[in-house]
């Protein structure tokens, strides 16, 4: 024991964690972009495979799916196997994968290897909270996960920004090449650069947190935490979905430089999420959580009634704001619920999360095909308002720790 101490500490002192968490933001943008990069290329596939556009955002819903249900099992496996190993491991299944997905030249295909892809890509989202969690000392754990949060957010407009140019200029097949690319780069930062860390539970059962969701669904607060979560993320999905279809029509006019423009300017709000953790500090994680609800909802309802270009980008960023401080905020809370389960309880979260974007392009393809833009634009933030109102009844005073298993 007493030589252990010294060696622990030394170990700490030599970790460089401005290097680990520049790797793991960067490792966070380069994942989640695989979610996004099929936004713009919905218009594309429809032209090329002769399919509406509903048919063709399949390719974006199954990745959701497969990332949803791989953050079940993912953090398990790293209890078992190691946090960098899992991560390392996903990130070369992910340019297998990608590298295929860049060779079939069918609609079917592109769908499957989609839903594997975001399999695979889940093995860096719950694992990488975890690493943080368990790597970084108290003080440095916030501002980090929030640095995690900003890669994923960024992601969503990064992949949107570079899918859009890459298969203008090279077709899309050239989007999974680059990926494939990224992500093999990615893999030999980790494996260079991050410290290995130590195995949790070198003998438990990766199907022990399964067992143990039904105990995370009893507990009303988790539950409508998760409410929260599962339109979260769909929000964002679904403004970026529209936005593209309503720069591009009436007032505006934009090409496809000019939409691609507006979404990158998105990016400078994503900057917030760092952020999160001191305004958590200063005004209570529950009131950030709500307001940033209320800013995103609120900029997502007045989008449609909007006719000044220079006012809707300046709306844009309040709603995408919201989401950026709204995301490592709601972690943060499942975190501080969760109890002595908080490593299944965030799991289940971030399952909930994706789940929710697999049901965002459907849906938004749908009211647009149905209802005006001011309508379509109030109904996706009436969505996000059920959100808000969940988040408004989980009660502080609930105590952290979960009951246990018979």
């Amino acid at each position: 024991m007493n030589n252990q101490a010294p060696l622990t500490n030394a170990s700490v002192v030599r970790r460089n964690y401005s290097l680990m968490t520049v790797i793991l933001c960067w490792s966070g943008l380069a994942v989640m972009s695989s979610l996004f990069v099929t936004i713009p290329l919905i218009s594309v596939f429809a032209r090329l495979y002769d399919i509406t556009p509903t048919e063709a955002a399949a390719a974006g819903s199954t990745f959701s799916i497969g990332f949803a249900l791989g953050c079940l099992i993912y953090g398990a496996l790293s209890d078992k196997y190691g946090r960098k190993k899992v991560i390392f491991t996903g990130l070369l299944v992910l340019t297998f994968i990608s590298f295929l997905l860049a060779l079939v030249h069918s609609f079917a295909w592109i769908v499957v290897l989609r839903g594997l892809q975001g399999a695979a890509a889940a093995t860096f989202s719950p694992v990488a909270l975890a690493y943080a969690v368990e790597m970084y000392p108290a003080e440095k754990r916030v501002t980090t996960i929030g640095f995690i949060s900003t890669g994923f957010l960024t992601a969503g407009i990064v992949g949107q920004v570079v899918s859009s140019l890459i298969s203008e200029q090279y077709g899309w097949n050239a989007v999974f090449y680059v990926l494939a690319g990224v992500y093999a780069l990615t893999a030999v930062l980790v494996y260079v650069f991050l410290p290995k860390g130590g195995i949790q539970q070198a003998h438990a059962s990766i199907w022990e947190p399964v067992r143990q969701i039904g105990q995370v669904f009893v507990r009303k607060q988790l539950v409508l935490s998760y409410v929260v979560a599962f339109v979260l993320l769909m929000s964002f999905v679904n403004m970026y979905t529209v936005l593209g279809s309503y720069l591009s029509g009436a007032p505006f006019g934009l090409d496809k430089q000019g939409v691609l423009v507006v979404r990158s300017i998105g990016i400078a709000a994503m900057l917030l999420s760092p952020f999160a953790g001191r305004v958590s500090k200063r005004f209570g994680i529950h009131m950030t959580l709500r307001g940033a609800l209320a800013l995103a909802a609120a900029g997502l309802a007045s989008m449609g009634l909007i006719s000044s270009l220079p006012v809707l980008v300046a709306v844009s960023l309040v709603f995408v704001a919201g989401i950026a401080l709204a995301v490592p905020s709601l972690v943060s809370l499942v975190g501080q619920l969760g109890g002595k389960l908080r490593g299944i309880a965030v799991s289940v979260y971030t399952f909930v999360l994706f789940a929710g974007t697999s049901f965002g392009p459907v849906l938004s393809l749908s009211f647009m095909k149905s209802f005006s833009y001011p309508v379509t634009f109030l109904l996706l933030a009436s969505i996000l308002c059920i959100g808000l109102a969940a988040a408004c009844l989980i009660d502080r005073e609930e105590p952290l720790e979960v009951k246990k298993s018979r």
